[in-house]
């Protein structure tokens, strides 16, 4: 006896080399594991279940996995946009005066944001990593978590553009620690829904000891490395002046280049190093809609796909891209690039889909238990109604019009039940497991305290997004 079958619906399983379509499928949920995929006939046939889930008119496919996001800085959402040096004129004057409650408070709807959407599997990186760990759980979420280490002092709102950054080595040990907290607290918790990773911010942002130092701690913890690499001229600049070398080369001197490295935007990297670390076996998480908003440039996915199908989707964060949500970046994803190569054929609907599941999936090292609809997976499922409008209609044959629609036309309003670890944990739209309107209110009242805060120094600055507001512009 089966605890779920989910019926009458199009399975999108992304077995295969494509996407695995079955045209009137059903899924099989026994615990929190795929038992059966298959046609709604043969399933229904051989199976019982204890609950029944008419898909009619539906899709079922796997959850969405984002890759990189930084969930804990929800809360400067809008607070960025349409500013050069993003981070020195726009994120850092707001960040240097968020708490650890802000930080959770926006972490929170953070997430029940990019759940609404269909995403099941958030890679958060972010501090204080031991207290968001704990939305993750309460949600229901999946979770591959870590600290983001470096040596920077926690007000850089001072420091010119350009400038070297001054780095602390007490600062780093301490946010190591909390990192390797993290990992011998929470790895393989939740029924293993929660695993830990380490999470060096960037090669720019900390000494070559620190970083040799993680390096060996994620062999000894055998887990994989979440980092910005090259994810700016900003950093760039920091690496050629500190170091005389650019960050791929440098972190393949130091034999970073492997299977356990996560390289997060590539934003700056030359089409040959994109190669060498793609050859290396390391993994590319690639966040179009922040990169685009932040610095108006399409990373080099299309150089990196050329080597290696280790490429996955990210949201990044709220003030640079605004939004948490995986349809709105394969969207991006796949417009940007083909404007980049100025070729409708690349980027195709089929492949971007991959690329927030089961390419996704190999690429922060879960392949084996998520990313796609077999037997044997963990049941991490979403369910997407097409009689939504914009998703009208469906046609199956002369050509299958369902995959391009989920990508050009679906916004994520239309997924309308979300299973993760085989428990329902969003039904016709209602999160079940936290108080959503709650959590909301929580955050307004937080953001409200923090921009009183920010309010003097913010006034002070002579940003474009300081003289928009002067000027009446926003």
């Amino acid at each position: 006896m089966l605890d779920i079958i989910i019926y009458n619906g199009t399975v999108i399983t992304m077995e295969g080399e494509g996407v695995g379509a079955i045209q009137n499928g059903a899924v099989g949920i026994k615990g929190n594991l795929i038992e059966v995929v298959g046609e709604t006939s043969e399933v229904v046939k051989n199976y019982k279940a204890h609950r029944y889930v008419d898909a009619y008119h539906k899709v079922v496919m796997p959850g969405l996995i984002d890759a990189h996001t930084h969930s804990g800085i929800a809360l400067l959402r809008g607070l960025s946009q349409d500013t050069d040096n993003w981070m020195e004129k726009g994120l850092w004057p707001f960040h240097k005066v968020l708490t650890p409650e802000d930080r959770v408070a926006g972490s929170l709807v953070n997430i029940i944001e990019g759940l609404k959407a269909g995403t099941t599997t958030f890679c958060d990186y972010d501090e204080p990593m031991r207290e968001i760990v704990k939305n993750h759980a309460m949600i229901g979420t999946r979770a591959r978590v870590c600290d983001m280490v470096n040596e920077l002092p926690d007000d850089l709102s001072d420091v010119k553009v350009g400038e070297l950054y001054t780095f602390d080595p007490a600062i780093g040990q301490r946010k190591l620690k909390e990192n390797i907290a993290l990992i011998e607290e929470w790895h393989g918790r939740e029924n293993g829904r929660i695993t830990c990773l380490l999470g060096p911010q960037g090669p720019d942002m900390m000494s070559k000891e620190l970083l040799l130092e993680i390096k060996e701690l994620a062999n000894k913890y055998d887990t994989n490395i979440h980092m910005h690499v090259a994810q700016g001229d900003r950093e760039i600049n920091q690496m050629v002046k500190r170091y005389g070398k650019r960050s791929i080369p440098f972190l393949e001197e130091l034999q970073y280049l492997d299977e356990r490295l996560m390289a997060v935007h590539l934003t700056e990297a030359t089409r040959e190093e994109t190669h060498v670390l793609g050859r290396s076996g390391a993994a590319m998480i690639l966040c179009s809609g922040s990169i685009g908003i932040i610095d108006g440039i399409v990373p080099p996915a299309a150089e990196f796909l050329e080597v290696s199908n280790r490429l996955a989707l990210g949201s990044d964060q709220a003030p640079g891209n605004n939004c948490n949500n995986m349809f709105n970046e394969m969207k991006f994803t796949a417009i940007l690039n083909k404007c980049k190569s100025k070729d409708p054929r690349v980027f195709p609907s089929w492949k971007v889909l991959r690329m927030a599941t089961i390419d996704s999936a190999k690429a922060i090292g879960l392949e084996h238990e998520i990313g796609s609809l077999r037997k044997g997976k963990k049941a991490d499922i979403i369910i997407v109604d097409f009689d939504s409008p914009n998703l009208v209609p469906i046609i199956q044959e002369p050509i299958r019009n369902i995959i391009p629609n989920l990508i050009y036309s679906a916004k994520g309003s239309e997924v309308e039940t979300v299973i993760i670890d085989g428990k329902f944990v969003m039904e016709n739209r209602v999160v079940l497991t936290v108080n959503e309107k709650q959590a909301v209110r929580k955050a307004h009242e937080a953001a409200a305290e923090l921009a009183e805060r920010a309010k003097d120094s913010f006034h002070k600055m002579d940003t474009p997004i300081a003289n928009m507001m002067k000027d009446g512009y926003l």
